[in-house]
C-alpha cells in the first residue's frame, strides 16, 4: 500500500474493527441508510402454481461476490400475491447470506429479484453507493461473520446486519472508491486466473506423463505390440497385459447404520470417499465409527493397499491413493474399495489405475446417474493392467515421481502466488472503505 498516501486527518469511528477513518467520513448503521432492508422465503416446491415464472428467485448458492443475472429457479406473480413474505427486491440491491456454509457470501442484483429466506437484501441507498456497500461488506465479512451464532449451522440474523456501521465518505467519493476497486481487483483477479490456469495446465501434464509413460515406456524404439484393448493401443512387445483380478484382491468397506444395539463395540477411524483423492489421501478429516471387534481384522487397511473410490461426482470415480499406514488401526466404509496387490507393487497399480485409459475403463463400465457415476467391484477386477518387467517398473515409476515432483513445485509456487494475491485483494478492498489510503486523485490508465 505504500504508494497510496493517507488522508491529512483521522478521527475515531466508533467502531473497535474499523479503526480511525478520515475526518469528514461518516459511520451509517445500515437500517438508517437502507430503510426497506429485508429478505424473502420459499414458496412450496410441489406447486406448479408458484415456479416457472418469470421472476428470478435467488439463493444463497447463486452469490459469488458478482453480480446475479440467471437463476436456477423462477417464480410467478402468483407466488408474490399469495405469499407475502416473498418480496420484489429491486435492481442493484446487495445481497448477503445469512446462514451456514454460505454465511458471508456476496452478490448485486441485476435484475428485480426475490430471494430465499437466507439471503439479507440492501436495496438501493441514497447515501450508500450499492458497490461500495458490497466492497465494504466484502471487506469486513469475517468480522460480520463472528457475529453469527449456532454450531454446525452459523447464521446471523437480519437485525445484526441492519445494525452494522458502514464507514462512507460522501457519495461521489462513493462512487470514486467502488470504480477505484473495480479497476484494480480486476487487475488481481487476471493475475490469479493466470495463475489458476497453469495449475489445470499442470494437472494435465501431470496426467499426460502418467499415460504416457505407464502404457509406452520410457524406451521410444522398443517393439510393440497390440494389447487387445481398444482403448489402450499398443503397448511395448514384452509387456503384459491382464486383468486386475488376476494381480489383486479386493475388499468392499463396512456399510454404516448397521443397528449395534446391545453389543460390545469399539471405535476405530474409518476413511470416506472424501479422504481418498487423486494420487493422495487427505486425512485432515478422519470420522470414525463404531463396531464389533470381530469386524477389525475383515475391514482393517494394510500397508501398500490401493484405496479407490466406488463413485459420486464424475472426477471421483476410480480415484485412489495408496495406504501407508498413517493411522492404526483404520477400516473404510463401504464407497472406498480396499485393493491389495499380490504380484505387482502398490505403487504401480496406483500410478496404473491414474492413467486415462484407466479412468475410461471405468467411466466406460460406471453405472451413470444425473452427474453422478458409480462402478462396481466386479468392473473394477475387470480393468486391464500393464505390467512392464519389474527392473522396468521401478525406473518407470522413478521416472514419474521425478516428473511429478517438479510440477507439485510448480504448482506450490502457483498456489502461494495465488495465496498472495488474494490478501493483497482483501487488503486493498479494506484500506480503500475504511479511508486508510486516498483515491481522491485516483484516475484509471488511459487505454
Amino acid at each position: 500500500m505504500s504508494r497510496y498516501k493517507a488522508y491529512p486527518a483521522y478521527k475515531d469511528s466508533g467502531v473497535e474493527w474499523v479503526g480511525e477513518i478520515p475526518e469528514d467520513w461518516d459511520m451509517w448503521k445500515i437500517f438508517h441508510a437502507c430503510p426497506s432492508i429485508g429478505s424473502g422465503t420459499t414458496p412450496k416446491s410441489d406447486s406448479d402454481d408458484y415456479y416457472g415464472g418469470d421472476i428470478p428467485w435467488i439463493t444463497t448458492g447463486e452469490l459469488r461476490e458478482g453480480i446475479v443475472f440467471q437463476t436456477q429457479k423462477k417464480v410467478t406473480e402468483k407466488a408474490l400475491i399469495d405469499i407475502p413474505t416473498l418480496r420484489l427486491h429491486p435492481k442493484g440491491s446487495v445481497a448477503i447470506a445469512m446462514y451456514g456454509a454460505t454465511i458471508g457470501r456476496l452478490g448485486i442484483l441485476g435484475n428485480d429479484a426475490t430471494t430465499n429466506q437466507a439471503c439479507c437484501v440492501m436495496p438501493p441507498s441514497e447515501v450508500l453507493h450499492g458497490k461500495y456497500l458490497f466492497y465494504w461488506l466484502h471487506a469486513n465479512r469475517q468480522e460480520i461473520i463472528n457475529l453469527s451464532s449456532g454450531g454446525g449451522q452459523p447464521n446471523v440474523s437480519q437485525e445484526k446486519i441492519a445494525s452494522l456501521k458502514v464507514s462512507a465518505p460522501n457519495n461521489l467519493l462513493q462512487e470514486k472508491i467502488a470504480a477505484f476497486l473495480d479497476h484494480e481487483t480486476a487487475k488481481i483477479d487476471a493475475l490469479i486466473e493466470k495463475q489458476q490456469r497453469l495449475i489445470e495446465l499442470l494437472k494435465e501434464k501431470r496426467q499426460a506423463v502418467i499415460s504416457h509413460a505407464v502404457t509406452k515406456g520410457l524406451n521410444p524404439n522398443a517393439p510393440m505390440k497390440d494389447s487387445g484393448v481398444e482403448w489402450l493401443g499398443e503397448v511395448p512387445a514384452h509387456w503384459v497385459v491382464r486383468r486386475l483380478k488376476h494381480s489383486a484382491s479386493l475388499q468392499s468397506g463396512i456399510p454404516k447404520g448397521k443397528d449395534l444395539t446391545g453389543k460390545v463395540t469399539i471405535e476405530v477411524p474409518m476413511l470416506r470417499v472424501a479422504n481418498v483423492q487423486d494420487g493422495y489421501l487427505d486425512l485432515s478429516e478422519v470420522d470414525s465409527i463404531q463396531i464389533e471387534p470381530s469386524e477389525l481384522g475383515r475391514y482393517a487397511l494394510k500397508y501398500g493397499d490401493v484405496l479407490m473410490n466406488e463413485g459420486g461426482d464424475n472426477d471421483k470415480l476410480g480415484r485412489g491413493a495408496v495406504w501407508k499406514s498413517e493411522i492404526t488401526p483404520c477400516i473404510h466404509q463401504n464407497h472406498v474399495f480396499s485393493i491389495r496387490p499380490a504380484d505387482i507393487e502398490p505403487d504401480w497399480l496406483d500410478l496404473v489405475t491414474r492413467a486415462s485409459y484407466a479412468k475410461y475403463h471405468f467411466y466406460r463400465v460406471a453405472k451413470q446417474s444425473t452427474n453422478l457415476a458409480s462402478i462396481s467391484s466386479t468392473n473394477i477386477k475387470e480393468t486391464p493392467l500393464v505390467i512392464p518387467p519389474k527392473q522396468e517398473r521401478k525406473q518407470i515409476s522413478s521416472h514419474i515421481n521425478e516428473q511429478l515432483r517438479k510440477f507439485d513445485l510448480l504448482e506450490n509456487n502457483a498456489n502461494v502466488q495465488i495465496e498472495l494475491l488474494q490478501e493483497r485483494r482483501t487488503a486493498l478492498i479494506s484500506a480503500a472503505v475504511t479511508g486508510k489510503i486516498d483515491v481522491r486523485d485516483w484516475q484509471p490508465a488511459a487505454a
